[in-house]
């Protein structure tokens, strides 16, 4: 079964008992004055719904039926096993105020194993799970009651398992807790016990027989439907209110169900990624496991913690986490979302950068993401109409961008690494910090390559307790850093930077060293008289009475270039202005500085007063070029030059 061919029959299924098609909302969540908390994507197909689902009039009626887009990005460490998605199309059917648990569940059952008008799936090989009770709400006895009328009605014994949830025999339906079996968007809302469908991937291993959370972590049974039942809202306050007319939001996740339809063992497999995994091993130029089987299924495969040194594992496992996070792209730069480094923008960086990592690990070494996107375009033709020019666009700036810092960066991050872990301590916040700033590294992927390197030296992973730690320390040299930046912009002496973003920081550190070169070439009359410095070039005025020759530009370049070649780190000291002069640091001292200031020092040939920021080791600049050199005013030169990588 194709995708095209799931989501047509599902959404015919549900028009044939009253329900109204609606089209797919954006990504983005609209602001609703009577939804109190914004989140940044759509994560479920209830969110577009919440204001009706409170009571508002839905101008299609009361029953609807539509196909989602999603985004999830909490199991984003997830991603790569074979079936968790950060992008993934839902299928649902709503009852606002009608139907309740009994057709809900009634048409779940039958859409799932109707051989003619439904999926056709084995009703012997189906688990479900209710919500067992917590705190005031109670058990959901109904639903229970009306599972055991429909397994019966199969020929199917169905009996509830205790409380160790252990599924064996006749027991086909396991309470779980709210962690499990209770939905809500976010903190506050429409909220309520559900029911979940589970199925039996692989039955040739004999009967079912083991707790239900360790039978779903082995991959041995696979969710594909979600009944939610909207009883309450919860207030802001933590109460459960009943609401009037209770609500049924049901909920199949179109690619694990073509999975389970399908036979196969790896969402990967379907239809909505082959074409992607194909491009992928065509640029990185190796296989994917599976596709050595000429797309037939293999073998159920288990990727736990049991299989070890297997370059297989590992390269599935980057080549799905590719091919996931470059389409989760595209569909969020469509609705108008661009690589950035706050809140929608951040998520889009990550994954772009993320996807890059991991194909650099497989041999990809050029830019693929804007090629790769078009395999996405072809497998949703006729679905979804997409901004190629824009999405195509985007890709390839992003990539660029970082992919002037990574190898770099990755070499940078291993050799600290191993010098932290030889002198007996482990990476800190500011270590993060400057992967970020100097080298575009989100901080979650810096710690997944550290984990990596951590495995490669016999080590357990950061613990999560420690990460949290981390992040907090790494967030608040964040917010200094923008503080920095906020400060440059307004125009107070920070060293005329437009941003605090990696390049211009290497061009402001680039700039002390130009002054000290001046300096030494032209004579110690040189002094700073201001400069304005983007992420493509740096401008900088000084005080000289004449045009400089080409032999002192060249004079000038090849003494910061030398410096550069010498890979000094940056030293940073706060001290007084007087301690600061004494100390022999440059600076614009009929500027009014506070009682302490910022001196950067590089090796003996450069110690300046700034604000910041600086890479870490001049060695990261690339090569230092000057492209022109000219009057800026009376007895003062402007000179503009760029690094190029």
């Amino acid at each position: 079964m194709t995708a095209k061919e799931l989501r047509e029959k599902f959404l015919e299924f549900f028009e044939e008992r009253g329900h109204a098609r609606i089209p797919s909302a954006s990504l983005i969540p609209e602001k609703d004055e009577s939804v109190k908390q914004e989140t940044l994507f759509i994560t479920a197909g209830m969110q577009p719904l919440i204001p009706y689902l409170l009571g508002k009039k839905h101008p299609a009626g009361n029953r609807l039926v539509d196909v989602q887009k999603c985004i999830r990005t909490k199991d984003i460490d997830e991603v790569g096993d074979n079936r968790h998605l950060t992008f993934f199309e839902m299928l649902g059917n709503w009852s606002l105020g009608d139907y309740f648990k009994e057709d809900a569940i009634k048409w779940s059952f039958e859409f799932l194993t109707d051989k003619k008008k439904g999926l056709g799936l084995d009703p012997n090989r189906l688990y479900v799970t209710i919500f067992k009770g917590e705190g005031e709400i109670p058990r959901d006895e109904k639903s229970i009651e009306i599972w055991k009328k429909v397994f019966d009605k199969a020929g199917i014994k169905a009996e509830v398992a205790g409380d160790d949830e252990v599924i064996k025999g006749d027991i086909r339906i396991i309470p779980l807790g709210k962690d499990d079996n209770f939905w809500i968007a976010g903190d506050t809302g429409p909220c309520g016990g559900d029911t979940e469908m589970f199925y039996d991937v692989s039955p040739e291993a004999g009967k079912l027989d083991g707790k239900f959370s360790d039978l779903v972590s082995s991959f041995r049974i696979m969710e594909v439907w979600n009944d939610v039942f909207i009883e309450f809202n919860k207030t802001e306050d933590g109460k459960y209110k009943k609401l009037e007319k209770p609500n049924v939001d049901t909920g199949m996740g179109l690619e694990r169900t073509l999975k389970v339809v399908n036979n196969l063992d790896d969402i990967f497999q379907t239809d909505v990624f082959s074409p992607t995994i194909t491009e992928i091993e065509r640029l990185s130029q190796k296989k994917y496991r599976w596709s050595e089987e000429t797309m037939n299924p293999r073998k159920p495969f288990s990727f736990s913690s049991n299989v070890e040194n297997s370059e297989w594992v590992d390269r599935d496992k980057e080549m799905r986490i590719i091919a996931d996070h470059i389409k989760a792209s595209v569909f969020i730069i469509d609705d108008g979302v661009a690589p950035s480094n706050k809140d929608r923008g951040y998520i889009v960086r990550r994954l772009i950068r993320r996807a890059i990592v991991k194909a650099h690990q497989i041999g990809i070494k050029d830019n693929f993401t804007a090629n790769l996107a078009e395999s996405v375009f072809e497998i949703y033709k006729n679905i979804y109409d997409f901004d190629v020019t824009k999405i195509r666009g985007e890709l390839e700036k992003e990539e660029s961008k970082f992919r002037l810092t990574l190898e770099k960066g990755l070499k940078e991050l291993e050799r600290f690494y191993n010098k932290k872990i030889g002198e007996g301590f482990e990476i800190n916040s500011d270590d993060l910090f400057n992967l970020y700033s100097t080298y575009g590294f989100p901080v979650e992927m810096s710690f997944e390559e550290i984990d990596r390197l951590r495995k490669n030296n016999g080590l357990p992973p950061v613990p999560d307790g420690a990460k949290k730690v981390l992040i907090s320390g790494f967030n608040k040299r964040l917010e200094d850093h923008k503080e920095l930046s906020r400060t440059a912009s307004a125009g107070q002496f920070k060293g005329g930077l437009a941003d605090a973003g990696v390049e211009t920081t290497r061009l402001h550190t680039a700039a002390h060293l130009m002054l000290a070169a001046l300096r030494q070439v032209l004579g110690d009359h040189v002094q700073q008289k201001g400069s304005n410095i983007t992420a493509e070039r740096l401008r900088f005025d000084f005080s000289h009475p004449q045009k400089v020759t080409p032999e002192e530009i060249k004079k000038v370049e090849d003494m910061v270039n030398e410096k550069i070649a010498e890979k000094i780190p940056v030293k940073m000291e706060e001290m007084t202005v007087d301690e600061a002069k004494t100390a022999g640091a440059t600076g614009v001292f009929e500027h009014k500085y506070g009682d302490k200031v910022k001196v950067y020092t590089i090796g003996d040939f450069s110690k300046e007063i700034c604000g910041g920021p600086h890479v870490d080791n001049i060695g990261e600049l690339g090569h230092f070029k000057i492209i022109k050199e000219e009057a800026s005013s009376a007895g003062i030169r402007r000179i503009k030059a760029v690094l190029e990588h």
